[in-house]
């Protein structure tokens, strides 16, 4: 085993939380490119959702590597491949330059998931990945605060352009690192229970699962700024800070809470660890729902309910990513979390903010709204589309056998 699991865990965590950092930029500055460029909010969803065209179709290749290659060396890789684009990202000076570097972006992203993840079933037992991969997962967290923050605040002061070279650098030091890191020694199970999860009815549901949670939460946490500023009349830097505290420290927090609890329920009954997740979901559709119904410039009590929302929707991560190491071998994690995130970021990703900038289009020229309110009234999919998924999880949940493919 390559030196301590926990230091390693932290490099993993801090690969994660630069990943989302890196992807999230542009919702942090969707205004000031808006507003140059003059694009409509269809448009500035193309460019949310255009490093996930690629991140998909590259998934299932780079996956499968994972499985065969070393994984620290494939990791590394990919930090330098997506920092250097984002990087590059501040030079564009048209919608298609950037929707190119977003394009790339995906493409060296698509391999943190698969790679990250295979590693954490080989340096930690299952009854406790449910908590190492929450504390993985809350760099989703942690970078989308971080990217609000410190990206809202770079280019409020210095132009949106210099968000994405702040954010460029930090990807070669960690590339660095992780090239000299010893890959960690694989499991293995029968030959036979290597594509066993690709008959079973629980890992397809799981599959269903993150395409309708990635929907949600990208079309949230990219239009979430732009609410801010225009329902909610918040500065960018405002906005930006009241995202990450929301998303990043409140959801963060759940991501945690909700691992320990799956873990707990593991030892107990290892085959209902869906079950927090899928609750917990089903709780935080009437808290979005609640945010949403509070009146304009009420920013206080928006982000509460919102709060509680993201405490809760946040629980999804380490909880549904643990319960597919559950049931998959470990000679196919790799590949089973690729085809996990085909489904997550082509068919939910990537239509989250498309979907919700071609609602919000719709509802502004069907009844005249400003963007504003056009914009407030296309986030009530949201809530709905949460009860969809809580139902998906508690069924899964429910075919989810006694017997596991690793331990």
């Amino acid at each position: 085993m390559p030196g301590n699991p926990r230091l390693f865990l932290l490099l993993l965590f801090a690969v994660n939380a630069l990943n989302f950092f890196d992807r999230l930029i542009l919702a942090a500055v969707t205004e000031p490119v808006k507003q140059e460029w003059a694009l409509s909010d269809t448009r500035i969803g193309w460019l949310g959702t255009a490093f996930t065209l690629l991140y998909a179709a590259a998934g299932i290749p780079l996956g499968r590597l994972a499985d065969t290659w070393n994984r620290t060396r494939l990791l590394g890789m990919g930090v330098a491949l997506w920092s250097a684009l984002t990087f590059a990202s501040g030079l564009c000076r048209t919608f298609t330059q950037l929707f190119l570097a977003r394009l790339g972006i995906g493409a060296g992203e698509a391999v943190c998931a698969p790679a990250a993840t295979s590693l954490i079933g080989d340096l930690y037992p299952a009854n406790r990945r449910g908590r190492a991969l929450s504390i993985f997962m809350l760099g989703l967290p942690a970078g989308v605060a971080l990217s609000y923050i410190v990206s809202g605040t770079v280019a409020q002061h210095f132009g949106w352009r210099a968000a994405f070279f702040v954010a460029g650098v930090p990807g070669f030091f960690l590339g660095a690192v992780l090239l000299k890191m010893r890959e960690p020694q694989r499991a293995h199970s029968a030959p036979g229970l290597v594509f066993a999860a690709l008959k079973s009815s629980a890992f397809w549901l799981i599959v269903v699962s993150g395409a309708l949670h990635n929907f949600n939460m990208y079309a949230l946490t990219f239009f979430l700024p732009a609410l801010l500023s225009r329902y909610h009349r918040a500065t960018l830097q405002t906005a930006g800070f009241a995202s990450g505290i929301v998303v990043g420290l409140v959801g963060g927090a759940g991501m945690i809470i909700a691992g320990w609890a799956a873990d707990r329920v593991y030892e107990r009954c290892a085959h209902r660890r869906l079950l927090v997740a899928a609750f917990a979901i089903l709780l935080g559709a009437p808290s979005v729902y609640f945010a949403l119904e509070q009146p304009g410039g009420a920013l206080m009590p928006f982000a509460l309910f919102l709060g509680v929302a993201c405490f809760l929707l946040y629980a999804y991560y380490g909880v549904v990513y643990a319960a597919l190491q559950d049931i998959v071998a470990p000679e196919f994690r790799g590949t089973a979390m690729a085809i996990y995130f085909l489904a997550m970021y082509l068919l939910g990703a990537s239509l989250g903010p498309v979907a919700l900038g071609r609602l919000s289009d719709y509802f502004r020229a069907r009844y005249a709204l400003g963007p504003a309110l056009a914009l407030h009234r296309a986030m009530y999919v949201i809530p709905a589309s949460c009860l969809v998924l809580g139902a998906v999880l508690l069924a899964a949940a429910s075919r989810i056998k006694h017997t596991h493919a690793t331990r």
